[in-house]
């Protein structure tokens, strides 16, 4: 028998770990970009494995009284929480403030440049699947309505936004405050989407109501640019002539009506090309889908190189081409647009979650702490939209028959005012805006820095606060909904199976009901379990109840 002394033992033990740490160093290559690939690419597909637990019904099990039934309603509702939520929560978990995998800070100073490019992406690529989903000449019957309902509704919230802020920080000048606000008047057309196109949504809000929720939502954040251009040439401008002036021509005429007949046009031009090569053979059904990604790319690359609103191109574009819903026809029952629109979703705001610094959500000395930033979260929610909406709908003003049917009622118009989340094209905004100002210092020395400085603390909280307010709003409705219905259900005597039948129809008559023995609770479950209908006789409409014992 061999002995091997400890100090052997502890030889061996330190080459094993020396051959085994240089085997790690020699062919592992941990990089900034693979964890970043395996963040986004893991969550995608752990979502997708279970997406329907989380945004359908989880099976609940059988249970044997009302009581159970009643804690399924709480415990295994339709959760209807989609990837918004999901990604964004993920996105903190294994972003800096996590566990540190992921930190699009960490990159220095191209963060700014890869935040603006995959937020620009996310928007054009959803904004052109938007367009080309609203039917045919959508735009065209309800354009005068849409503009009347968004220009006077942005410009409201953006005033009052901008006022709300400057009552709470006071270290920004009114300018700069409409520069902030301006961020965060446009709805976000990805969360929008995502809660509008849900089942919930599907089931629960009329279509027509869904599609000008869409259509205002793409519209709106296209028309930031004005709102933005103007507060940055009245900070950055000495001469509020010379910013007006550039505001006129650059903000509106060059990026806004530019941006739309450029994508106006590349996308009837497309439709017609495809056409034509449809008639010819040169085309298939795959490369029809393949024009979701295709043109939305060549439609933003165009257009930002010369300095117009890609956004709004990118809708713009995305309408055209479904024009005459010849596109339509030929992507019918294809599902690549919806595929590519989940897995960028589902990156970006994971991406979103780990962009966002909790650090800078108080900073005495820049006057931001969390109770003010709370603050104005609630007034946001409270100002922003609902009170434009509800004075346009009670003042009966031509807007709301210009607008169509879809407003006509005031719970609609409350609905289309709530719904107004922030998010992606805050995101986007704020960092369009930081290119457009100096670098800052810190401390801040002048109004152009504090703004630099304060602009994104601010503007990502209220995010924050919206996906969270916005994205769980119909979970909790669902839940709170299940809840009620069940405690309903629990107070009454007759079976729930009952209320499914024609209320003047169905009935219990006198003699069944004296027929009917006292039990207790197990046992009448039991009891109205063995009840069915029978069809009526002698051509009545009414259908009669009938239990097992009756039956035999």
């Amino acid at each position: 028998m061999v002995f091997i002394e400890s100090s052997e033992l502890l030889n061996v033990d330190s080459l094993i770990c020396y051959g085994l740490h240089l085997s790690l160093t020699t062919f592992l290559q941990i990089s900034a970009q693979s964890l970043a690939y395996i963040v986004l690419g893991g969550f995608v597909v752990a979502f997708s494995t279970v997406s329907v637990l989380a945004k359908d019904k989880v099976p609940p099990s059988l249970s044997a009284a009302r009581f159970l039934a009643l804690t399924q309603a709480i415990f295994w509702p339709k959760f209807f929480v989609n990837e918004v939520v999901l990604g964004t929560a993920f996105g903190v978990a294994v972003g800096p403030y996590g566990c540190g995998i992921f930190d699009p800070h960490s990159w220095g100073s191209s963060t700014q440049t890869v935040t603006l490019e995959v937020m620009r992406i996310v928007l054009a690529i959803g904004l052109f699947i938007i367009g080309v989903e609203l039917p045919g000449p959508y735009m065209a019957r309800h354009a005068k309505g849409l503009l009347f309902m968004v220009v006077p509704t942005m410009a409201i919230g953006w005033v009052t936004v901008a006022g709300v802020l400057r009552a709470l920080f006071p270290g920004l000048n009114f300018v700069s405050c409409l520069a902030v606000a301006a961020c965060l008047t446009p709805t976000d057309p990805i969360i929008c989407a995502a809660i509008v196109g849900g089942k919930f949504a599907v089931k629960h809000v009329p279509l027509n109501l869904r599609q000008i929720l869409s259509a205002e939502s793409a519209a709106n954040d296209g028309l930031a640019y004005p709102f933005l251009s103007i507060s940055v040439y009245l900070t950055v401008e000495s001469s509020k002539r010379v910013a007006f002036e550039k505001w006129l021509i650059i903000g509106c005429l060059y990026q806004v009506i530019m941006g739309v007949v450029i994508g106006a046009v590349l996308g009837l031009a497309f439709s017609w090309l495809m056409k034509r090569s449809l008639r010819r053979g040169f085309i298939d059904r795959e490369s029809y889908v393949a024009q979701y990604l295709a043109l939305a790319f060549l439609t933003i690359g165009i257009v930002s190189t010369i300095g117009s609103d890609d956004l709004l191109a990118a809708f713009a574009a995305g309408n055209a081409l479904s024009w005459d819903e010849h596109f339509n026809s030929q992507t019918e029952d294809e599902l690549f647009a919806t595929v590519i629109d989940r897995v960028l979703n589902c990156a970006c705001f994971v991406y979103i979650g780990a962009w966002l610094r909790f650090d800078t959500f108080n900073d005495p000395s820049l006057g931001i702490s969390s109770i003010r930033l709370i603050v104005f979260f609630i007034a946001i929610l409270v100002l922003r939209r609902i009170p434009s909406m509800l004075l346009l709908y009670k003042k009966r003003c031509f807007l709301v028959i210009l607008v169509c049917t879809e407003l006509s009622s005031g719970g609609c118009t409350f609905l289309h005012s709530d719904i107004g989340p922030m998010g992606v094209g805050a995101v986007f905004i704020s960092t369009l805006a930081l290119t457009r100002l100096p670098e800052p210092r810190y401390p801040p020395e002048t109004q152009q820095e504090l703004l630099a400085t304060m602009l994104q603390p601010i503007v990502s909280f209220v995010v924050l606060g919206s996906i969270i307010i916005h994205g769980l709003s119909i979970p909790f409705f669902s839940m709170g909904r299940n809840v009620s219905r069940t405690l309903s259900r629990s107070t009454r005597d007759v079976p729930e199976w009952m209320f499914w039948i024609n209320q003047r129809g169905a009935v219990y008559k006198d003699e069944e009901k004296s027929r009917k023995p006292d039990l207790d609770l197990e046992e009448r479950l039991e009891y109205e379990s063995r009840a069915k209908i029978v069809p009526a006789s002698g051509g009545s409409s009414t259908p009669r109840v009938v239990h097992s014992h009756e039956a035999q």
